[in-house]
């Protein structure tokens, strides 16, 4: 396929290297003019074969309905726009409203896998019109991960979003239940050796995960964490997945508590947040604080 990628930071330039790989001719547009193929959305929009595919990678809200807003001027009908950023649901619907009214089609896109997605493939989740999304198939089949799984159309405009959220409310759960196991370990006089316990849960425990091998990694890199301020940042997910529970009368104790931590984390210097931050800066390679006299 010929594609336009728009946005080619941390996930997208990946993303853009993988579709290559894969056979497919993308053109990419960034403000950055080192890493973009063009000079401006117009160029890209002229340099694809119609119908066209153009995905977008922008930060969530103003970003990307600024995008939107110069798409909707320069595609024609029967052109589709994806949102592969982290958009809140509700904007999708408004989006493809837009962009419907002139004929464009528009998916919203869900995707997971962080900094590692170039080599491991990216988890998809997507809603839309079945047209729209089979139109864009053979692009999410080589960005997603081989294999059977990876890849889902959740439902209708906005459905791919929601999961991608509640994917990210699940995630802070998970690494907030890490973060306070290693917190008591590391406060008992008893054990001494932390980071080979979270090794040896690596193979054989029914808390195995990616998170956990990643926690490991964070651990070899610096044992107690110690060149790390306990301050973790939120990015509006985990806030949005407590305020869909709340509209749908859904109890989500775990994850709204793990959103409520990383608030209390910007109070003091928590060391659970610090695994907090080392886990958000492997998988997603999120900036973290260094704490003073850290490398």
């Amino acid at each position: 396929m010929n594609l336009g990628l728009i946005g080619l930071g941390k996930m997208g330039g990946n993303m853009r290297e993988r579709l290559r790989r894969a056979g497919h001719t993308v053109i990419g547009y960034d403000r950055d003019p080192d890493v973009s193929d063009v000079g401006s959305l117009a160029v890209l929009v002229a340099q694809l074969t119609g119908p066209r595919v153009v995905w977008v990678m922008v930060p969530a809200g103003g970003p990307t309905q600024a995008v939107i807003d110069e798409l909707a001027g320069l595609l024609s009908p029967g052109d589709i726009v994806v949102d592969g950023g982290n958009s809140r649901w509700t904007d999708d619907e408004q989006h493809a409203a837009q962009l419907g009214a002139r004929g464009i089609g528009f998916v919203d896109a869900g995707v997971s896998g962080g900094v590692w997605g170039l080599q491991n493939g990216y988890a998809l989740m997507v809603g839309g019109d079945k047209e729209h999304v089979a139109r864009v198939q053979p692009v999410f089949d080589s960005l997603k991960p081989e294999g059977a799984f990876g890849f889902v159309h959740a439902g209708r405009v906005g459905a791919g979003h929601f999961a991608k959220m509640v994917h990210n409310g699940i995630e802070y759960a998970m690494m907030q239940a890490y973060a306070e196991g290693w917190e008591l370990l590391e406060a008992a006089d008893s054990v001494t050796d932390v980071r080979e316990v979270f090794r040896s849960w690596q193979e054989g425990t029914v808390i195995r995960s990616w998170l956990l091998d990643l926690a490991v990694n964070a651990l070899t890199d610096d044992e107690r964490l110690e060149k790390l301020k306990g301050y973790a940042a939120d990015s509006g997910e985990g806030r949005w997945t407590v305020e869909a529970a709340i509209d749908h009368a859904v109890p989500l104790p775990a994850i709204t508590a793990s959103l409520f931590a990383r608030f209390a984390s910007r109070q003091d210097d928590s060391p659970q947040m610090k695994m907090i931050a080392a886990l958000r800066k492997q998988f997603g390679g999120h900036a973290v604080e260094i704490a003073d006299g850290g490398n």
